[in-house]
């Protein structure tokens, strides 16, 4: 993998995260879950490069993207299709899913992504508050 600057970025959002879908990674104490999403964004906030993620409150990933302060977005080639199924049926609490999947763990700066991603862009959390369902316009 080749370290790019966000400006060098190029790849389409839209395919990455609604085609190809992503793993949201993310470390507690020293345990580290991840969960597939096919939801979110890429985009500039207030100036600054950010992405946006939507994790349910049921989800065991949660927890680990709630308390830290980093965490992962990783995309693979189409071959991977079938570990992004498994990771977004199993939950973390019921085992190991990084051994069962063969993913190798990296970290960078303590924010945890896998080598074997196409792409991984590592975040730093800007702002975290729960959906409010009377928010929305269209329901």
């Amino acid at each position: 993998m080749k370290e790019i600057t966000i400006d060098e970025f190029s790849e389409n959002p839209f395919k990455l995260i609604g085609s190809d879908w992503m793993l949201i990674t993310a470390k507690k104490d020293e345990k580290v879950n991840m969960m597939t999403a096919s939801w979110g964004g890429i985009g500039i906030l207030w100036n600054k490069p950010v992405a946006t993620i939507y994790v349910r409150p049921q989800r065991y990933t949660k927890e680990f993207v709630d308390s830290s302060e980093k965490f992962s977005l990783t995309f693979f080639p189409d071959s991977e299709r079938k570990m992004l199924n498994y990771m977004g049926t199993v939950s973390g609490r019921d085992e190991d899913k990084i051994s069962v999947s063969h993913l190798t763990l990296l970290t960078e700066n303590d924010t945890p992504y896998f080598s074997e991603a196409n792409c991984a862009i590592l975040c730093k959390k800007l702002y975290a508050q729960p959906f409010d369902p009377s928010c929305f316009i269209d329901p």
